[in-house]
This record gives C-alpha cells, sequence and structure tokens, in this order.
C-alpha cells in the first residue's frame, strides 16, 4: 500500500504530462481511443465517487462560520465564468458548437483540483473546500439554468434532461462516495492514497476519447479553442482575485477565491456535452481539463511566495528583536 500511495502521488503531481501526452497520442491514433467514449458517463461517475470518498459533514461547516464569504464564493464561481464565456464567444465570434463548449465549461462547479492548488498557494483551505462543495450540491440545478440562459440561442437546451445526466453522473456518485465514507470509514481511510491515481486514469481517459472522437474539427479549430481557454482560465482566476479585494478578503481568503472561480469540474463539462450537444462541444471542456492543471500550479507557486501585511509586519518583528538581541550580547560581552 506505501508503494501504491506513492506512485499515487506520483501521478497526481505529474497529472498535467500525463494528460498532455495521452492528448497528442489520441491525436494521432484516434480510431484506438473512438471506443472510449461510451464510457465517459461511467468514468466521470468514478472520478465523483473518489470525490465522494473525501466529503464529510465538517467541509460543510464553513457555511455556518463565515457564510458571507461562502456565499461571494458560491456567486463568483456562478457569475464570473459564464458571463466571461458569453462575452468571449460573442467578441470572438465563435460558431455554434465551440461556444456551446466554452459556455458548458464555464457553468460548471468547482473542480476538487482547486483545493490542491489553494493547499499549495498557502491559502484558505477550509473556505476553497467549503465553496466546491456547496457548488457541487447546487450543480444540478443551477448548471442546467445557466447553459440554458446563455446557450439557447446557438442550441436548444433541455434543462430537465441535463439536470437528471447531472444527478446520474455526479450527485449520485458523490452521495454514494460520502455513505460508504460514513458507514465503512476504517476500510476506506487505506484505499484513499490511491484516488488520485485512479482519478488521474479516468480523466486521461475521457480527455482522450473526446480528443479521438473530434479529431478533425480540432485539426481546424483546435488552436482558436486552446487561446479561448487560456483567456477564460485567465481572466477568471484574475476576476476571483479581484472580487476577494473588492471585498476586503485578506490574501489567504483571496487566493482560494482565485483559484476557486477560475478552475472548474472540466470534466462534467465534457460529460454533458457528449451526451447532449456536439462532440466538438466537449474540446472547450477537454482542453480545459490539460490548461487548468498548467496554470494551477504556475498561479499556486506565485501565490506560495506571496504574505499579506500581517506577515510581513511579523518578519519585520521577528528580525528587529532578532537584531535588538544580538546587540545586547555583543555589548554583554564587551563589558565583560
Amino acid at each position: 500500500m506505501h508503494k501504491l500511495a506513492k506512485l499515487s502521488a506520483f501521478f497526481g503531481k505529474t497529472f498535467a504530462f500525463w494528460v498532455i501526452a495521452a492528448a497528442i497520442i489520441a491525436f494521432y491514433f484516434p480510431e484506438n481511443f473512438k471506443i472510449l467514449a461510451p464510457y465517459i458517463s461511467i468514468l466521470l461517475g468514478i472520478v465523483m465517487f473518489g470525490m465522494g470518498l473525501t466529503l464529510r459533514a465538517k467541509d460543510f461547516s464553513e457555511v455556518i462560520k463565515r457564510p458571507i464569504d461562502v456565499i461571494i464564493g458560491i456567486v463568483g464561481q456562478f457569475a464570473i465564468m459564464p458571463l466571461l464565456a458569453y462575452a468571449l464567444c460573442i467578441i470572438l465570434n465563435l460558431s455554434p458548437e465551440v461556444s456551446v463548449g466554452v459556455i458548458l465549461v464555464g457553468c460548471c462547479p468547482g473542480g476538487t483540483a482547486s483545493n490542491v492548488m489553494t493547499f499549495l498557494s498557502r491559502g484558505d483551505v477550509p473556505l476553497s473546500v467549503t465553496i466546491s462543495a456547496c457548488t457541487t450540491v447546487l450543480a444540478p440545478v443551477v448548471t442546467p439554468t445557466l447553459i440554458y440562459f446563455f446557450a439557447d440561442q446557438w442550441v436548444t437546451v433541455d434543462p430537465m434532461a441535463m439536470f437528471m445526466t447531472i444527478v446520474k453522473m455526479m450527485v449520485l456518485p458523490i452521495v454514494a462516495g460520502v455513505l460508504v465514507n460514513t458507514f465503512f470509514g476504517k476500510h476506506v481511510q487505506s484505499a484513499l492514497p490511491a484516488l488520485p491515481l485512479i482519478s488521474v486514469f479516468a480523466i486521461v481517459a475521457i480527455v482522450c476519447s473526446v480528443v479521438a472522437v473530434s479529431h478533425d474539427q480540432i485539426a481546424r479549430t483546435g488552436l482558436i479553442i486552446f487561446a479561448v481557454v487560456v483567456l477564460h482560465n485567465v481572466l477568471g482566476l484574475a476576476l476571483g482575485y479581484g472580487l476577494a479585494k473588492l471585498f476586503k478578503m485578506d490574501l489567504k481568503k483571496s487566493k482560494a477565491m482565485s483559484i476557486e472561480v477560475g478552475m472548474q469540474n472540466s470534466a462534467l463539462g465534457v460529460a454533458l456535452a457528449m451526451a447532449h450537444f456536439n462532440p466538438l462541444s466537449a474540446v472547450p471542456s477537454a482542453i480545459f481539463s490539460v490548461w487548468h492543471n498548467i496554470s494551477g500550479p504556475i498561479l499556486a507557486t506565485i501565490f506560495a511566495n506571496m504574505a499579506d501585511e500581517d506577515e510581513k509586519q511579523a518578519k519585520s518583528s521577528n528580525k528587529t528583536q532578532e537584531q535588538s538581541n544580538n546587540s545586547a550580547n555583543l555589548t554583554e560581552v564587551s563589558n565583560a
């Protein structure tokens, strides 16, 4: 189990590499990966079940402790990213299929990767976990509603059908995971180290299937979609940080808010696109899955090296005190 945990940690840390490598292979050998397409919903269910195994009631405790911060995060998640997506589609005059795909990923809840990035950035992890959990719970109602509102001008959207899809592919597996964790927690704990490995392989398989099925469309519009996804993610991260500062949050909260708003559950976007729209509509979510696992670690590194005013003052005070103590010691030595 120790070796499995180390292997799982390795794949978790190098996740972006495996997704990129697999996507390239699937692009050049699409026929070998098209067989995965019918299993996207099952693969997403596996990822969500794993998420459920890590959730507990305490993950929602911040709602009671600081409801305003959590509400700001939820509203930011479900307002900034959909509005950005819609604006990019209109400004860049994207095709209906691509527009729907960009809006899809924008309307998804936050992903669990945001919690890891918040931890690495030395941000407010409890706040991050609570916002992710809350947006995931709200997703069956909020996500289809937002997609209908923003994408109905391009395609016919059936909110009720999408609601049922999200319930089956995301909510039920998460609930099952929570129940298993609740009643068999002691046995589950020993298996938790393997979850990153399972999630990596499931998401890699999802990305490969989308790339394979959409090979011809990606060849024609891949660079444009990539540019839109990068803009969407970077602007989301920046506006999430700006939202926190607007409400005068401290640096730790601002880091969490930035990452929560900018990082999406892109696997859900892929699954919804494949179930309800054109395969090309799944490409933005697939590329987002690759990109935000590159931008996330970069931003986490930048954030980790940032210190708020309290930390700076504490360091300055400690340094002054140390210098004072050194001077006192030198004076004592001289007098002796």
